[in-house]
């Protein structure tokens, strides 16, 4: 018997079973299945009067999608009626489960060719930060990477980087370049006056050991600024 509150584990009334989200995931893959479908596979069962389809998607418009949702706070998520523990503990682990997977692509050694490289893989794990941080991609002489290390956190405004601990990390990788990656809680990615002395300062450092500055990235939200595509670097 159902628990009180719940509903049994449909997805919609009178859906076949070759219909539901996860039969079709099974049979069809990702792609047939719409955002609140794929939802709906983890939270399972509705409550009573809703749909766990219905449940998805209001959570959904709700938050401004799965970016909105994930990062969404325990406190947020547990105040919406149909939320239990189990779901928000869901919740939860599938954010921290996107994280940990982007940040194992970077650590398995991945070909840099292109800034737009870093920005894909590294965009989803600085965006939300409310202190801003100060990463380093350092990468072998063929630009595959060697480690990516977060090395400074700051305040809401501003992180104080040194370069020469950034040069020396890199010296004990035997790393021959490297791109900087830094975080704007604002959500504007345009640099600062810092931003610009800070990676000036960085690039005359790499230059005495020979270490090349490839890059210095600012992420905004969903933008990135790159210095070396605006020819700054």
């Amino acid at each position: 018997m159902a628990s009180k509150g719940r509903v049994s584990e449909k997805w919609v009334s009178g859906w076949p079973k070759s219909e539901q989200p996860r039969q079709r995931l099974l049979t069809r893959g990702a792609d047939a299945l719409s955002d609140a479908e794929l939802l709906a596979i983890f939270l399972r069962v509705g409550i009573k009067g809703t749909s766990v389809l219905d449940l998805s998607r209001q959570l959904l418009q709700g938050f401004g999608g799965f970016r909105g949702l994930l990062k969404a706070s325990q406190q947020e998520l547990g105040g919406i009626k149909g939320l239990g523990e189990a779901k928000v503990a869901t919740l939860k682990a599938l954010a921290a489960v996107t994280v940990r997977y982007m940040a194992e692509e970077m650590q398995r050694g991945p070909f840099i060719g292109h800034s737009r490289d870093v920005q894909r893989l590294l965009c989803g794990r600085f965006r939300d930060r409310d202190r801003e941080t100060f990463a380093v991609v350092f990468l072998d002489t063929r630009h595959h990477v060697l480690a990516v290390e977060e090395m400074f956190q700051g305040t809401l405004n501003s992180a104080t980087v040194f370069p020469r601990e950034i040069v020396r990390r890199a010296l004990q990788l035997n790393a021959a370049a490297m791109v900087a990656v830094h975080n704007h809680p604002s959500g504007n990615p345009s640099p600062s006056p810092d931003d610009r002395q800070v990676t000036r300062e960085l690039q005359r450092a790499c230059g005495l050991m020979d270490i090349s500055l490839l890059d210095h990235i600012v992420i905004g939200g969903n933008d990135c600024f790159s210095f070396a595509e605006h020819r700054l670097l």
